[in-house]
């Protein structure tokens, strides 16, 4: 066999494998603990429309000064959030604090 045509066959199976993969993309929505409950809503059906394009949804909480001495307010509302999702997503990564953000990963359903 031909060096330079076993090289192209290789090529071209590799990029066939490439066209049939699937990125995941990993969308983010940034909230505050002090978010009203109508800007929330706002991004809560972004989220919903992104995890029905079967895109992973990240929600941040960031802290700002002396908030991070009041970490349950951010669990609540990453629950709610949860629960709000819950009918298109699962959560893939429960609320987890990390510096002076917690986050939560909401994975579409299958």
């Amino acid at each position: 066999m031909n060096f330079s045509k076993f090289l192209y066959e290789k090529e071209k199976k590799e990029r066939e494998a490439r066209k049939s993969q699937t990125k995941i993309e990993i969308k983010e929505i940034r909230l505050r603990p002090k978010t009203t409950d109508h800007h929330k809503g706002f991004k809560v059906r972004d989220a919903r429309r992104w995890l029905n394009d079967g895109m992973k949804v990240r929600v941040t909480i960031r802290f700002r000064g002396r908030e991070i001495t009041y970490p349950e307010i951010a669990l609540e509302d990453l629950r709610e959030i949860a629960e709000e999702l819950s009918d298109v997503s699962e959560v893939e990564q429960a609320p987890k604090l990390e510096g002076r953000t917690m986050f939560m990963m909401l994975a579409p359903n299958k």
